[in-house]
């Protein structure tokens, strides 16, 4: 315990590297708000502050940071825009029929540069060859579409 004492900026030091390491392998913002602490805990300790007001200052920071600051940090992180792939992307897209369908008949498409099988997604809906549409939903290899 004496040796803490004698050695009180080194501990927070050595506290402060160990939880931003920690940090380093979480990527959580939880440890590295505790290593913010630590180091003002240094700061406290090098300016000759008591121990139990290093512990306080150290405390109030991280406290702090884990409330105010790590919250507007993960809203940050995580509020890109969604990437949205595969057949979901297509969903709305204009079409250009192709080919007649209706009901019990696929036709075909012009769907992102591409002819698709299509059916209406109203089964008892007709459309001609054409006729603009939108993507409503798609199901496997084929788009169900709607009149646009």
């Amino acid at each position: 315990m004496d040796w803490f004492r004698d050695h009180v900026w080194e501990t927070w030091l050595i506290a402060g590297a160990a939880l931003a390491v920690v940090e380093m392998l979480t990527l959580d913002l939880i440890f590295g708000m505790l290593a913010v602490g630590a180091g003002v805990g240094l700061v406290a300790a090098v300016l000759g502050a008591p121990v139990v007001l290093q512990f306080v200052l150290a405390l109030a920071s991280a406290v702090g940071l884990l409330a105010f600051m790590r919250p507007s940090l993960l809203r940050r992180l995580h509020g890109g825009p969604d990437l949205i792939t595969g057949p979901a992307k297509l969903i709305g897209a204009p079409v250009h029929v192709l080919t007649a369908m209706g009901p019990g008949r696929t036709g075909r498409v012009k769907l992102d540069g591409e002819e698709w099988t299509a059916a209406p997604y109203d089964e008892l809906d007709e459309l001609d060859a054409g006729e603009r549409a939108e993507v409503v939903e798609i199901r496997g290899a084929t788009a169900y579409i709607r009149r646009a």
